[in-house]
This record gives structure tokens, C-alpha cells and sequence, in this order.
């Protein structure tokens, strides 16, 4: 994936749906436990230095797992390498069941089922494809049709 470093840097500043200080280890082995201030922009979560403006990395919320690790402790892993984690604490299980949920919801995975779910319930009570009234082409509904494969 290709990416514009100044764009990247520009959304790390946008108002975050999610921000707070958390625990962070990252996946090396024999990693500590660091103070990082994390925000998720869209499908980004950002973790900064707590005295620093510009962001340490980015994660991009796409075909990963968010898993619950202890009472208020979660994980994020990728499909592509799932013993790769990036461990996350936070101050209780409250604050980290909000920030599973808003991880979970971030994806443009789940953007779509939703779309698809919404769009399909919208069908049955009007009987009417809701695309329609927005002009879209009969290839692209087929096209968003056969993401629900």
C-alpha cells in the first residue's frame, strides 16, 4: 500500500472518534510496556509519544483482530501474520471494551457489511433498491451485489 507521509501526518491530526493515554507493547519479542498517546482517525489508529505532536507509527484497521486479552487489555493482530500482536492496556475493562467496539467498527470491512445489511433491510420494508434514487449504475449495484458474497 502506498501512502503520502504528510497526508498520513495531516490525518493523525484530525479530530480522533477515540483518543486516549494507553499501555502499548509492540510485537517484537521481549517488548516493554510504554505510555503512548493513541487515537483512531477513521481506520487509523495513531500512537504518538505523550510529549511529542507527530505520531510514532499507524496501524490501518484492515483485515486485522481485535481480541480481548485480560479484563482491560486487548490486542490487535493481522490475518496476514496473526502471532504478530500489538498489546494494548488500558485503564479498565470499561475503556477497553469501548475501544474493542470502536476498533471493531473502524474497518472498512465492516463499513461495507453494514452497508449491505442496511441496504438489503431498506429493500424489504420499501421494496425499492435505496442505490436507485442516487443515480448509481447498474453495474455498480451488481458490482456492491456481489460483495455480499
Amino acid at each position: 500500500m502506498r501512502y503520502n507521509e504528510k497526508e498520513l501526518q495531516a490525518l493523525s491530526r484530525q479530530p480522533a472518534e477515540l483518543a486516549a493515554e494507553l499501555g502499548m507493547r509492540g510485537p517484537k519479542k521481549g517488548s516493554v510496556v510504554k505510555r503512548r498517546l493513541v487515537k483512531l482517525v477513521v481506520n487509523f489508529l495513531f500512537y504518538f509519544r505523550t510529549d511529542e505532536a507527530e505520531p510514532v507509527g499507524a496501524l490501518l484497521l484492515e483485515h486485522c483482530k481485535v481480541a480481548q486479552e485480560e479484563p482491560s487489555g486487548f490486542s490487535i493482530s493481522f490475518v496476514e501474520d496473526p502471532e504478530r500482536k500489538y498489546r494494548f492496556e488500558c485503564h479498565s475493562e470499561e475503556q477497553c471494551q469501548e475501544w474493542i467496539g470502536a476498533l471493531r467498527r473502524a474497518s472498512y470491512e465492516f463499513m461495507r457489511r453494514s452497508l449491505i445489511f442496511y441496504r438489503n433491510e431498506i429493500q424489504k420494508v420499501t421494496g425499492k433498491d435505496p442505490l436507485e434514487q442516487f443515480g448509481i449504475s447498474e453495474e455498480a449495484r451488481f458490482q456492491l451485489s456481489g460483495l455480499q458474497a
